[in-house]
């Protein structure tokens, strides 16, 4: 269909700011130029809902030539410019009263056979007809997107069930849910059927706005379908704990108020006098109204710990093994698709280990059943609850991570580069600049599973005032652990936050590529226990973006094409992730560590000329 209306500099494909068509030339309307009967001939004509605002600016300002007449609708037309219009307006128009509008998503969202609204099977309405809505590779964080479309609170719980028979399903593109406004957006086009459906259970009552994953925010009280924020003196540990309890959270760690922004909201204007077993904060008896105003800055905050426990096991200590996670009450092998050291990471943070020094699949024995984790979602969110995805599954593979013991880098720009801190009684102090030589970096390096010390000094990663380690560490180089090494104790109780020693080491893998004349040409290589192996894609998600990056880290200037060649002697590949990529400091924290088949291994051509660099391979190291 070719439309006369399109909404550009967009969130959604319903909302944007208006413009139309008139002898292949596209204007903006001013904001004086249409009115609610228009919006609602533009957003049905777009295929959306019903306008939910529209007014000048919203979508940035705009010089072009404007529309020149006045829209008059009566608002059953099928398209804008069936209106009848009042002629030119000669008026000029404001580049800041451009309109813009926001209609509603078309597809209605229900959730049915539950013991409320807020949870049940999802269903939903699409081209007139109501489905069950099936998604792919779903998590709970989908699912909290569902309960925000439905007024509801935080997702609880979020699960995949059998039927016993197939039934026409309306199927969901994973990973659009997200970061999109409607839910059309999302929906395949072709006609899917399946034994599966999907069940959600939201919060009633309460929910957390504004934190960094499903279980810390604002707290949020609803009565008579508005929201309401609690005041900082009305909650206590008794009524957090019944908080996190009702969103299926762990224990409260921390509540108080102003910790996710201030509110201007009316505030819930009772007081909760819970006992911490109640099921619900809304069972609580409550003190009546209390009179009080509350200040913005202090709308109560909360975070809960996850409610999954993971351990690593099989391993020499409890810092190295196959990953296991606890989840819905049953321990099962955890298996994050296309995981990398970057995901590691996450999971070594979690036990309270160092920093990741190795992750690779192992084989199984046997199929066993399996938690699958979403890895895109491990290094964004704060529990790994979000993360578990919707359906079970099985297989004869499972994750083997290695993290430090008794060493780890923080706040650096990668997995090798950091502030030092040594792990004693379960707790990590940072070193003073003066208790580490250059041998000491060389095994701080060596435990990391890093290259050579590159640079290591004070404040290279900021200043810290925690209680600094007391001791000088006096190494020979060769000990394969920086607790293994000599020292005395350094008298010394303090030291400058400014003289924390910092250190970045090399990266171990190194990569080029080869096939072509110049060393900034070719296919993708990386070099592991003196072996060199292909790289493919892992899951169509490597662009030029990515091939920058690896032009940068061979100092070969800008990418000028990349694309999958024909893998020609069959060996094996190892599979790297574009997305990881663009953000990680250095490229092998992007790739999993295990071989594969595959038919296509990647091509990168750079911009720069190298002649003068023609031999000698580069690590890695972002930092250039």
């Amino acid at each position: 269909m070719i439309y006369s209306v399109r909404l550009v500099n967009r969130t959604g494909l319903c909302s944007g700011r208006l413009e139309v068509r008139s002898d292949q030339r596209w204007s903006p309307v001013c904001e004086e130029d249409l009115d609610l009967q228009g919006a609602q001939v533009v957003c049905r004509e777009l295929g959306c809902g019903a306008p939910s605002v529209f007014k000048g600016g919203m979508f940035g300002e705009v010089e072009a030539p404007f529309w020149t007449k006045k829209f008059q609708c009566e608002g059953h037309e099928s398209a804008l410019l069936d209106c009848p219009d009042s002629g030119l307006t000669g008026n000029t128009c404001p580049p800041a009263t451009a309109v813009g509008l926001t209609c509603s998503d078309p597809d209605e969202v229900q959730l049915v056979g539950g013991s409320s609204t807020c949870s049940g099977r999802l269903e939903i309405k699409h081209h007139g007809e109501w489905r069950p809505g099936f998604p792919v590779y779903w998590t709970l964080k989908d699912a909290a997107v569902i309960c925000s479309r439905l007024n509801c609170g935080s997702a609880v719980s979020s699960r995949k069930i059998v039927k016993s028979f197939r039934r026409p399903v309306w199927e969901i593109i994973p990973d659009c849910v997200q970061s999109t406004s409607t839910l059309k957006e999302c929906v395949r086009t072709e006609d899917e059927s399946s034994f599966y459906e999907l069940e959600i259970t939201c919060s009633d009552s309460v929910r957390l706005v504004n934190g960094t994953g499903l279980y810390s925010g604002r707290l949020e009280v609803r009565s008579d379908q508005r929201w309401s924020p609690v005041c900082e003196e009305d909650l206590d540990l008794q009524g957090a704990q019944v908080v996190c309890r009702e969103l299926g959270c762990g224990a409260p760690s921390v509540f108080k108020g102003g910790m996710f922004g201030e509110v201007e909201a009316p505030f819930w204007t009772k007081k909760f006098q819970c006992e911490g077993h109640e099921s619900a904060l809304l069972d609580c008896p409550v003190s009546g109204l209390t009179g009080n105003t509350c200040p913005a800055a202090t709308a109560v905050g909360l975070t809960c710990s996850d409610p999954d426990e993971i351990r690593l096991v099989g391993g020499s200590s409890t810092c190295s093994g196959r990953l296991e996670i606890k989840h819905h009450g049953e321990w099962r092998p955890g298996y994050p698709s296309y995981g990398t050291l970057k995901d590691a990471a996450v999971i070594c943070s979690r036990l309270n280990c160092g920093s990741a020094v190795s992750s690779r699949m192992i084989e199984e024995s046997s199929d066993r059943p399996m938690w699958l984790i979403n890895p895109d979602c491990v290094e964004s969110t704060s529990t790994l609850k979000e993360c578990v995805r919707t359906e079970d599954g099985s297989g004869f593979y499972g994750l083997e991570i290695t993290c430090s013991d008794s060493v780890r880098l923080v706040n650096g720009t990668g997995l090798c580069s950091g502030r030092l801190e040594v792990r004693s009684d379960q707790r990590w102090s940072p070193v003073c600049e003066e208790d580490l030589d250059l041998q000491g970096a060389q095994v701080v390096c060596r435990e990391l599973g890093c290259g050579a010390p590159s640079v290591f000094k004070g404040g290279m990663f900021g200043e810290v005032e925690a209680p600094f380690w007391t001791r000088d560490f006096q190494c020979r180089g060769n000990e394969s652990a920086l607790l293994d090494c000599g020292g005395s104790g350094s008298g010394r109780n303090t030291s400058s936050p400014g003289k924390a020693v910092g250190l970045s080491c090399e990266n171990p893998d190194y990569f080029r590529l080869v096939g072509e004349p110049s060393r900034c040409a070719g296919t993708l290589e990386m070099t592991h226990l003196e072996r060199w192996i292909p790289l493919a894609e892992e899951s169509s998600v490597w662009d030029q973006r990515s091939a920058d990056v690896v032009c940068t880290v061979l100092k070969c200037g800008s990418a000028v094409s990349t694309r999958g060649v024909r893998h020609e002697n069959g060996s094996g590949v190892w599979r790297i992730r574009g997305s990881c990529v663009q953000t990680a400091s250095s490229l092998f924290q992007c790739l999993k560590h295990e071989l594969y088949h595959s038919y296509e291994v990647l091509e990168v051509i750079c911009s720069g000329n190298t002649k003068h660099l023609e031999s000698g391979i580069l690590s890695p190291s972002m930092n250039v």
